[in-house]
């Protein structure tokens, strides 16, 4: 993901969502050192918005780098709206500095996700 191409991950909704706490977990591949938000939205209004910094883990490495936030978010959406999960590099010099872990275990992380109320 390069500086201004975010990635986005939907889901149409099937009922509103409920108020609560929320979990974001967003480990990932970390090619250089990158400051990353990370954006809640349903029905296209946001739901959290942070900004994390990574550092590579181990020089040579592609081990996952751990990331989560716990939020608190207002009901929202309605079913049939869509709610996403949106990733952007704010800096880098490479096109791919930050790569949300798909590999899960194997890359020693956890496969990105939101845990709902």
């Amino acid at each position: 993901m390069g500086v201004g191409d975010p990635l986005e991950a939907a889901f149409t909704l099937k009922a509103p969502l409920r108020a609560g706490r929320w979990l974001l977990v967003a480990d990932g591949i970390v090619i250089e050192p990158v400051d990353v938000r990370f954006e809640v939205l349903a029905g296209g209004a946001s739901l959290f918005a942070i900004d994390h910094h990574f550092d590579p883990a181990a020089a040579g490495s592609f081990d996952a780098v751990a990331f989560e936030a716990p939020f608190e978010a207002e009901a929202a959406g309605e079913a049939g709206e869509r709610l996403v999960l949106r990733f952007s590099a704010m800096n880098a010099t490479l096109e791919m500095s930050y790569i949300p872990n798909g590999d899960g275990a194997l890359a020693g992380g956890r496969i990105p996700f939101l845990d709902l109320p």
